[in-house]
Formats: structure tokens, sequence, C-alpha cells
């Protein structure tokens, strides 16, 4: 089993060390909560822009390149990012020179200087970054459930704001919701590889010390409310029609969550699932379909994704939903239980050879839960999954109150796909 150690500086930061003997690499992975959902309409998308305000030089380091070269130097591959919950930024690279790797990320994240000069040059950045995920459907169907799932919220907004939002910066923004957020007991550091548990607290102590601890405010919890099937159309002319087809679900302390990812394998998590032999082999309506859980801590969803032809959306959308109801109508047996487990073991046994796997894989955990451990015991749990317990998360979940469509493309089938959703399941 995975051996990870848990330990927690004086300033309240924690750390998680996973020792893989086997890797060659290392991974340095923080991880801070201030993700979208910690910001005002205002200021959304702030999270998102103080990320990319990091990588613009520091006292030691002053400009961009001078940031970039430092790994660049050994080879290294480095990268940040944002979601709705946190933010996080990390560095793999052989294993010999972690010091430097913790040196690199605590000197971004505690020494950036944050120049006015360079914040008005990154709004155009940030704006070419957001022009280039709205054409991008096959990613920005993600946004548009959630705006159709939670609405006008935190939890509802993109991540990256709007181009209001993003011209209207100031560095005074970018300080104070730094010194607000990046704080040591919001922060949690993981080190994943071919490293010794002793030694990385010792760095990351003498590194990340200086960190405040400061209280912090909490988030706003997400609200539910739904009665009827909803529908979200953001039209666009494409040559083809993105849909994502999504149900409530639970958030990441439910147990239910386990059947639930067992279910989402089933329904489209490989090329042998039912809508992907249904979808793309059958009727040959896509070229790629999926369906996975999401979780976050207040909220949950299942979603099956897929692109199809204009003009089919309301027949795609109709055979998806046969699929919700045939499941929760008449269940799995056994065989395809445990198929769906052995692919879900699998998947995250191959998925985790890497140290940046393995760190994003605890780092999650740990951001969410403040608990994080190894896969084994994530394992045990999809293997108490049963037939009956998927079935009853089928029937809780696969009801018409808690569908939502989002759909990017042309207008023309609007009303067809609100009748097919009112009266599916």
């Amino acid at each position: 089993m995975q051996t990870i150690k848990r330990s927690r500086l004086k300033n309240g930061l924690t750390l998680y060390v996973a020792p893989m003997p086997s890797a060659q690499s290392a991974t340095v992975l923080v991880l801070v909560r201030a993700g979208s959902k910690y910001e005002t309409k205002r200021t959304n998308g702030l999270s998102h822009f103080l990320e990319h305000m990091f990588f613009k030089g520091t006292a030691k380091r002053p400009t961009p390149k001078d940031v970039a070269a430092v790994l660049d130097a050994v080879g290294g591959e480095y990268n940040a990012f944002t979601d709705k919950e946190h933010t996080g930024y990390y560095a793999r690279l052989d294993a010999r020179h972690i010091p430097l790797a913790v040196d690199w990320v605590a000197d971004m994240l505690l020494h950036s200087n944050h120049a006015a000069e360079e914040i008005e040059r990154e709004k155009g950045v940030i704006q070419q970054e957001l022009a280039m995920y709205y054409d991008t459907p096959t990613s920005y169907i993600g946004d548009v459930l959630e705006s159709l799932l939670y609405g006008d919220q935190p939890a509802g907004w993109d991540i990256g704001g709007t181009r209001q939002t993003v011209a209207n910066v100031t560095r005074r923004d970018l300080l104070a919701y730094f010194q607000s957020r990046y704080v040591a007991n919001e922060t949690i550091v993981v080190v994943a590889g071919k490293v010794q548990a002793a030694k990385i607290e010792r760095l990351i102590e003498k590194h990340f010390a200086i960190l405040p601890k400061r209280r912090t405010t909490p988030k706003l919890a997400v609200k539910e409310k739904q009665t009827a099937p909803a529908f979200k159309l953001q039209e666009k002319q494409t040559d083809q029609t993105h849909l994502a087809l999504a149900v409530r679900t639970y958030n990441a302390y439910d147990e239910r969550r386990y059947a639930v990812a067992v279910l989402s394998m089933i329904l489209g998590g490989n090329m042998s699932s039912r809508l992907f032999t249904s979808l793309r082999e059958k009727h040959s309506l896509a070229y790629y379909v999926s369906t996975r859980s999401q979780y976050y801590s207040d909220s949950g969803y299942l979603v099956t994704t897929a692109g199809v032809p204009n003009g089919k959306l309301a027949e795609a959308t109709h055979i998806i939903l046969s699929e919700y109801e045939t499941i929760k109508r008449i269940g799995i047996d056994a065989a395809e239980l445990n198929q769906a487990k052995d692919c879900f073991k699998g998947h995250a046994v191959i998925g985790l050879e890497s140290s940046s796997a393995m760190a994003s894989f605890l780092g999650d955990q740990a951001i969410l839960k403040d608990k994080a451990e190894p896969i084994e015991s994530m394992l045990k749990h999809i293997d108490r999954v049963t037939t009956e317990q998927v079935l009853s998360v089928a029937k809780d979940i696969f009801q018409n109150k808690k569908l939502n469509l989002a759909v990017i493309g042309p207008k023309g089938e609007e009303v067809a796909v609100k009748a097919a959703l009112r009266f599916a399941i």
C-alpha cells in the first residue's frame, strides 16, 4: 500500500509526502483554497488572473523569462490551473532537482512583484485565453452546463470571469485577494515521487514558514432548487451540436458517490459502455461521447457529453434519456458491475504511475476533505458497490426534475428537445 506522510507546519500549512521508490521524477504541487467560488460578481475571474501573475516576476527572478528559465534549464514541466474551489501550481522534474522545484514554487507564491505594468499587459493575454475557450465547444460546454445548474451565484460563474471583469482588474484587487486567501491554513503542499519525507519536510519548512496564518471568509454555500427539467442553448454557428445532459447527484462527502462513479463508467466510461455503443457504434451520431461524475464540496452531478450532427440533437437526447431510463427501471447485472469495477481500478492504477498524477490524486482529496488516502482505500469503496446500490442511486438521480441539458450550437431544435426532457423519465 502506498505510504503517505502527513504533517502540519507551525503556521498551519499541511504537507503530504508520497514516496514512489520506482519513480525517477518528483512533483511539487501547491493547492490553495482560492477558486472562483470565493469571488464576488465584481471580482469574478480574480483567482484565475492572480494565477497568471505569479509567473510574471519576483524579486529574485524579475522577468517572466527569468521565472520560466529556471525549470526550463533542467527540463522540468510546470504550470498552474484555477478551478471553482482551488488554484494549483506544480513543477515536475528529475528528482535530483527537487530543492530547485520547492524554491521555484515558493518564490513565485511568496515573492511575486505583481507589477502594475504586467497586470495591464496580462489583461490582453487573458482576454485571448477566454476567446480561445469560447471557441472550443468541447471545453466550454462544461461552463454552459454549470451556469444552467447553478445560475447567478459563484458556482455558476465562469472561472476566468468575463471580458468586462478582466478589463476592470486592479492591482489593489489582486493584492487584497492574495492577502485574504493565500494563507497557510488554506494551503496544502503535496510532494510525490523519488523523495524522502524527512528531507522534504525540512525543505517545505524552510521555504513556506513565512506564509502567514489568518482567519478567512468561507465561500457561499451552493443553492440548488429545481422542480422541472432545464434547458440552455448557447447559440453558436458550429459544424456540430455539443450537448451536456446532466442530473444532480451528491457532494464529495456522500458515500453514494462511489455507486455514481460505477454508474458513470457503465453509461459512458469507455468504448464498450452503453452510450458509446449506442450513440456512436449503433446510430453513428457522435465521434466523442462520455459520461462522468463531478463532485464539489457542496454539490455534484453526473453528465453525458457528446458532439452530434446539427439537426440530430433531439434524437441524441432521446437515446441518452432512454439509457438513463433503462438503468433506472431494470438496473444492471453482476457481470456488468464487475466489469465496470475492474475498468475503474485499471484506469486508476495506470493513471497514477507518474509523480504528477499521484500528487494530483492526493491533492484533490486533501483540498476537499483535508485528508488524503492511498488509491487502495478508494478502490475498496468501489469494490463494495453492489448492483442494488447502483439501482438505488439511478432511481434517485434519474428524475425529470433533476434533468439539465446544456447545448452549444445553432438554433432550431428547442421545442422538440424541451418536449423530450419533459416526458423523459
